[in-house]
């Protein structure tokens, strides 16, 4: 299974939902995480707007990317302008 980490400044918004999105569509393919250059909370906007298309982030918590080692990760998608 291949393993995938969004990572965004703050890990609140845009990298949850990307968690969101890719564990509801490739669940049983791919193993997913986010963090953010900081941690911070999940968004109350974010939980809103994922709940309004049936996926629920909210037991997903914000994590900070030192808790990772980026090198045990197929892939780290960076959603941060900077």
């Amino acid at each position: 299974m291949k393993k995938v980490m969004f990572v965004c400044k703050r890990n609140s918004c845009r990298s949850q939902m990307a968690e969101g999105f890719a564990r509801q569509l490739g669940t049983g393919q791919i193993a997913v995480t986010s963090s953010g250059l900081e941690a911070s909370r999940v968004h109350p906007t974010a939980i809103q707007v994922m709940d309004e298309i049936d996926i629920d982030i909210r037991d997903q918590t914000s994590k900070p990317l030192t808790d990772f080692n980026p090198e045990e990760y197929d892939a780290v998608i960076s959603l941060c302008g900077r």
